[in-house]
């Protein structure tokens, strides 16, 4: 009798202790965004966290303007300013994040990275970047990516890649060797695991406004590609800035060699998805120059270009197209990406 009392409350007490108690996942690491990193006063921006899977933490976290905690996860200034966000769930802090109001005098646009992930479907190691890609999507609209398939056309090559695009010239510029590596801005090496670092790729899509922007219009008709790149400056440059535009291609479905534990840690991705793979330059890659007398406040440039659809395309309904502009040291300024048949207004804040 005195046994089945024991167990009895040793049961009662596990009872009792279910519905008090949830057991929390673990992290390392949260990632803390805003709806706008550039508003003008008076106006309100409202922050979310996630975990690197997209998970939505917001409500369980606090937020804190220079340090200080506040109501909530949304913040409105009286007064043009900077201001540092962070945020904390749990234990667990964010890195920290750069907000400005504005008077309504200056222009602004909204902020996009550039991730440039050099790849090759022979390359076993190559879907720890891809994967990686996957995860800042999940997180946020304003990275845009471009697969640039390495390095050999030449079907008796062990490194043969049925997309190979010869970006030699690019690759001896960032002095990189060997695959995958993946690129942000451009000029910045992702770190390594690169799904274990979102936040170094999610970062660039917020804190200080580029004060460029891009807008693209475009149709593909009778094997023609007719497309207007227009850049907008919020400001007065003054240094060499230089316009990229790629035609990419998704859906273009090869094997893939896997020795990574992503994607289930299968030897041979069998029919994978290969999206964002680069098939022509319609500048030279690294870039063509914007005359500087265009680079001035409020003007826009007008690039338009009316070329054959790459003859390397296999489906044209399939196509994309991203321009980005480029400073003097080769780094982003600003990136869009769009479709055939869009017309894009500037995404001005």
């Amino acid at each position: 009798m005195k046994k089945n009392l024991i167990l009895l409350f040793i049961v009662s007490l596990f009872a009792g202790c279910s519905t008090d108690y949830e057991i929390l996942n673990s992290y390392d690491a949260i990632i803390l965004t805003a709806d706008s990193s550039v508003k003008k006063f008076g106006e309100t921006i409202t922050f979310t966290v996630k975990d690197k899977e997209g998970n939505d933490l917001t409500d369980d976290a606090e937020f804190f303007i220079d340090g200080a905690p506040i109501e909530g996860n949304t913040f409105s200034s009286a007064t043009v300013g900077n201001f540092e966000v962070t945020a904390k769930y749990y234990t667990v802090t964010s890195d920290p994040l750069l907000i400005s109001f504005h008077d309504g005098t200056v222009i602004n646009f909204r902020k996009k990275m550039l991730i440039e992930d050099y790849t090759g479907v022979w390359c076993g190691y190559c879907p720890r970047v891809a994967y990686g890609v996957e995860l800042v999507h999940q997180q946020t609209e304003d990275a845009i990516a471009v697969a640039i398939h390495r390095p050999s056309s030449n079907v008796s090559d062990a490194n043969y890649d049925p997309y190979n695009y010869d970006a030699q010239e690019l690759e001896n510029i960032l002095g990189a060797d060997g695959y995958p590596k993946g690129f942000l801005n451009r000029t910045t090496q992702w770190k390594f695991p690169e799904p274990n670092n979102l936040n170094q790729a999610i970062g660039m899509t917020q804190g200080i406004n580029p004060r460029l922007g891009l807008a693209m219009t475009s149709s593909v008709a009778n094997g023609t590609i007719t497309m207007d790149v227009n850049v907008m400056f919020g400001k007065d440059f003054t240094n060499n800035l230089k316009l990229v535009v790629y035609v990419l291609e998704n859906g273009l479905i090869y094997d893939q060699h896997n020795y990574t534990t992503y994607y289930n840690g299968e030897d041979i991705l069998k029919d994978f998805v290969h999206n964002h793979v680069l098939r022509a330059c319609l500048t030279p890659i690294l870039g063509e120059s914007i005359d500087g007398s265009q680079t001035t406040f409020s003007n826009t440039y007008k690039r338009s270009f009316n070329v054959a659809v790459p003859a390397n395309v296999a489906n044209t309904s399939k196509i994309e197209f991203v321009a980005f502009v480029i400073d003097e040291n080769g780094k982003v300024v600003n990136v869009r990406r769009t479709t055939p048949g869009e017309d894009q207004e500037m995404e001005l804040l």
